[in-house]
Formats: structure tokens, C-alpha cells, sequence
């Protein structure tokens, strides 16, 4: 049940903040394989900020309209333009050009090729249908990816050289056992999957999920004694606080616990 309306239609991106805690994102121009044009863009960028601005949301859930997740940049448009680099702040990535400090997912549904594949990996975690279809295209249209560099942290080495050298696709089985998706979902259960991977996150307390995130960041960016010494002092705010107390104490009393996040 959302306690704010989704957007209309019309909308290049809809937006639903949930009661539990939790907004669903969708891409919502099927007709065009959700590829991210001008609207796409705005409407992510738009979204976004809104998530990370509301308090009361501290999971987000990307996923696609119709039957592609997004098919990537908009050819037509570079066409036109005649797009060399594109600008720095042009894509409207998670813990890149758009800063958020809470938890996402990309529920990835269909197709994910060359954009929609950044902006899946870019979100904290994937839940992938058992058709969806992942792909790295841009040696076939003259582009580049870039953006794939961090992908060295999530899968081996000479798989992402074969994905990025060759452009063509893998399969959501594939996806699931090189270890770019998290979960796999029969096509109905898609959503429900990730909306049940965000609430075991929300059943966590707020800080403390806000220092695993970062503890992970910190051990995927430094090396190991300057990752422990960061990490120890990005826990600080969690053990000081007054959920640090009540984790214990709701335990003991064989209760659940009650978060504040302070």
C-alpha cells in the first residue's frame, strides 16, 4: 500500500513510496525499451533525490516497465547531437553523479544492455527475472563503457574481458553464477522477490545497515589495514547510538526491537 501516489502514466519515471518503508522506481517507457532519453534521465535524477530526501523510505527498488529492464543510452539522440564524450553528470547513477547514502536494488526484468546494464550495477544489489538478458554493447555501435571499470569487484577478471571485448550477452543463470545478481525470480515474482530482499534490510536497524554499506565500499576501495581503520571509525555514529542499546536489550527480552535510527 503506498501512502503517496504513483505518478501518472504519462510519466517518463513513476514513483511509489511505499508504507513499508520501501519506493519502487520504474522506467516506464516501454515502447522505447526504456532506453535513458532526455525524460528518462530527468525522471531518474528527479526520483532519486526524492528517495534519498524522504525519510520515512530507506530501500529503493529500480525496475522496468513492459517486457526490457532498459536497452541502454538513446542512439537517436547521439545521432543528433553528434555526442563525442558524454558529460560527466549526463547519466543519473546511484553513489556516482547522484549521491545517496540508504540501500538500493535493481529488479532487472528484462534486457539490461550497455546503460541499462551501468545502472543495474550501479544499485547496491540485483534481482534478476530467469529471462532477464545482460549485455556490455558498446563495442558493437563504436562507443565505450567506462563505467564498467568497477565491475572488476563484482566478477573474475577474464569473464568481464570476454563481456566487455565482445558485447554479446549472458542470461540471468549466467548472471546469478558469476555473481552480478543476487537472487534469480520466475518473471511473476520478480518484484515480490525484491521487495522481500529490501525488507529484510529494513527489518535491520538503520545505522547499523548504513555502516555495512560503507564498510563495504571502504574494503572494496582500500586496502586492507587502511579499510579496517576506516571502517572502525564509519561504525562509531552506529555504536554510540541509542539502537546500539536497544538491539541488546530487545534481544533479551525476546522481543522485537524497535529502531529509531538515532
Amino acid at each position: 500500500m503506498s501512502y503517496h501516489a504513483a505518478q501518472s502514466d504519462g510519466d517518463a519515471v513513476l514513483f511509489d513510496a511505499r508504507s513499508d518503508a520501501i519506493a519502487v522506481i520504474t522506467l516506464n517507457r516501454p515502447q522505447r525499451r526504456n532506453c535513458l532519453d532526455k525524460e528518462v534521465r530527468a525522471g531518474l535524477f528527479a526520483a532519486w533525490e526524492r528517495f534519498e530526501r524522504d525519510p520515512a523510505l530507506r530501500v529503493a527498488v529500480l525496475t522496468g516497465a513492459g517486457k526490457a529492464f532498459c536497452a541502454g543510452g538513446d542512439l537517436q539522440e547521439m545521432v543528433g547531437t553528434g555526442m563525442t564524450v558524454p558529460p560527466r553528470d549526463m547519466f543519473p547513477l546511484p553513489y556516482d553523479t547522484v549521491e545517496l547514502t540508504k540501500p538500493t536494488i535493481a529488479a532487472v526484468n528484462g534486457a539490461a544492455f550497455a546503460g541499462g546494464w551501468m545502472i543495474a550495477q550501479a544499485c547496491d544489489l540485483c534481482v534478476a527475472s530467469t529471462t532477464a538478458t545482460f549485455a556490455v554493447t558498446e563495442v558493437k555501435v563504436g562507443r565505450s563503457s567506462p563505467w564498467a571499470a568497477p565491475l572488476i569487484h563484482m566478477i573474475p577478471q577474464r569473464v568481464m574481458m570476454e563481456i566487455l571485448l565482445t558485447g554479446d550477452p549472458i542470461d540471468a543463470q549466467r548472471a546469478y553464477e558469476i555473481g552480478l545478481v543476487n537472487r534469480l525470480a520466475e518473471p511473476e515474482q520478480l518484484l515480490s522477490t525484491a521487495l522481500e530482499l529490501a525488507g529484510r534490510i529494513i527489518a535491520g536497524a538503520p545505522l547499523s545497515v548504513a555502516a555495512a554499506r560503507q564498510t563495504v565500499m571502504l574494503a572494496t576501495e582500500m586496502g586492507r589495514s587502511a579499510a579496517l581503520q576506516a571502517a572502525r571509525h564509519a561504525s562509531t555514529h552506529c555504536y554510540e547510538s541509542d539502537d546500539a542499546q536497544e538491539g541488546p536489550r530487545a534481544f533479551a527480552a525476546k522481543r522485537a526491537p524497535r529502531w529509531t535510527g538515532r
